[in-house]
């Protein structure tokens, strides 16, 4: 296992993209973009989950095995994403009440 020390700023950055995306993901929930709104949030979900687990998780820095799991997760996650929105887009919405 190779230990990567990053500097200190990184991290920084690397927050500072995070809170910007959890501040934009909050402004997004305003505006009403129908169906969009699931899949913009999921966009900046999976955006930032990628900055996590590139630097905290430190694969960025990792062996190609551990690039294959991850790749492996991220094909995985990829086919439940786009078969929930197959369903969640085409729903007949209905009103009750």
């Amino acid at each position: 296992m190779s230990a990567h020390i990053l500097p200190k700023r990184v991290y920084y950055t690397i927050f500072a993209i995070l809170m910007f995306c959890t501040y934009l993901t909050v402004q997004i929930a305003f505006f009403d973009l129908g169906p969009l709104n699931t899949i913009a949030a999921l966009a900046i979900a999976c955006f930032k989950a990628t900055i996590v687990i590139l630097f905290f998780m430190h694969v960025k820095y990792s062996t190609r095995l551990t690039w294959a799991v991850v790749l492996g997760s991220i094909f995985w996650f990829a086919i439940l994403i786009a078969l929930t929105m197959s369903d969640y887009l085409t729903r007949a919405w209905r009103t009750f009440g």
